[in-house]
């Protein structure tokens, strides 16, 4: 069952699997008007939108981890292991791309002298 919100022409405003406020009615998630809303391109937009927001705090978090390391308020072994394989794989990575980074940037430059 899904929460609806409605406008004045019974359109669906909004849907949630939990309760909320506004909330008119429950509807059945096989209903044809509950996969119509998940179907649209409001929600697709929402979604990327969302998937784009948590790459960017992944790397907030990152670079926080990385200023309460330095600062010796965190070790990294305070860290679960899987956590700390997957920080330091991230922060491998992210140095190699910056080599190359340079490396492109020397090209750039030396083709414009």
């Amino acid at each position: 069952m899904f929460y609806v919100q409605r406008d004045e022409k019974g359109q669906l405003l909004r849907v949630e699997a939990a309760e909320f406020e506004q909330y008119h009615e429950m509807v059945p998630a096989d209903s044809a008007e509950i996969q119509e809303w998940f179907a649209g391109d409001q929600v697709e937009n929402s979604l990327k939108q969302l998937k784009q927001s948590d790459l960017d705090m992944i790397r907030v978090l990152e670079d926080l981890i990385e200023v309460l390391t330095t600062k010796g308020v965190l070790s990294i072994t305070d860290l679960p292991a899987g956590a700390q394989s997957k920080l330091l794989n991230r922060s491998t990575a992210r140095k190699s791309l910056g080599s190359l980074n340079s490396l492109i940037d020397e090209d750039d430059t030396s083709g414009l002298i």
